[in-house]
């Protein structure tokens, strides 16, 4: 892998994982003392971060890792509730019926597993990725698929962030199952009605979560430094 690959997938990672906190100061000669690499790759990571918008540049400060707010959320699930519901209208018109029963049989046991402790965090959203990757493929929409993606890493982020409530986990799964089902029955309203039900059960968790803890706790957000 050459060095602006490496310093590239390291630094994402890290604000992935919340290694590098949001607000951070993504410092050149720091990471590149780090990671073992000259500054120019470094460079060249930090401007494929900033398109990708997980980073953002700060006055007097240097480039940082991008902030997430409550704003933010809300912006994100606006486009995330218009594109999935599309998305899983067109599976339900277009999608293998077979593929969506399976998936909303795997959540139903995912939902008991998470209940009893069986499941794992990184098991259940394996399965939640199924799902978004037998959606995308059903809608056959590249246009889309290529907003949901961009979309999804800054939700990714966001889930890694905050806290998991096993109570919501639980919910989810079977939200996840309904909307599978839907989708299986070939019915697009039912599918769109779904998915835009589970989004706003999301976002309602995220906001008794911010409610529930300081924004500071819940999103990890340092103090700015001089």
């Amino acid at each position: 892998m050459r060095a602006g690959e490496l310093a590239y997938q390291s630094l994402r990672s890290d604000i992935m994982e919340g290694m590098l906190a949001p607000g951070s100061v993504i410092a050149e000669v720091e990471q590149s003392e780090r990671l073992g690499v000259s500054r120019t790759p470094v460079r060249e990571a930090i401007s494929r971060l900033l398109a990708e918008g997980l980073a953002e540049p700060a006055p007097g400060r240097g480039v940082i890792v991008a902030p997430i707010s409550l704003a933010n959320v809300y912006a994100l699930f606006e486009l995330r509730t218009s594109l999935d519901s599309t998305a899983a209208a067109l599976a339900a018109r277009r999608g293998d019926s077979k593929v969506f029963k399976e998936l909303a049989q795997a959540f139903e046991e995912a939902s008991f597993a998470l209940h009893r402790g069986e499941a794992s965090l990184a098991e259940y959203y394996s399965l939640v990725d199924e799902l978004d990757t037998a959606i995308d493929a059903a809608a056959n929409n590249r246009y889309l698929h290529q907003a949901q993606t961009s979309l999804r890493t800054q939700l990714t982020r966001i889930r890694k962030l905050s806290k998991a409530n096993p109570i919501r986990l639980e919910q989810a799964a079977e939200e996840h199952a309904q909307i599978a089902r839907c989708i299986a029955s070939g019915d697009p309203q039912l599918a769109e009605a779904a998915t835009r039900l589970h989004l706003a059960n999301a976002l309602y968790a995220i906001e008794e979560a911010a409610a529930s803890q300081s924004q500071h706790s819940l999103f990890n957000h340092p103090e700015p430094t001089a």
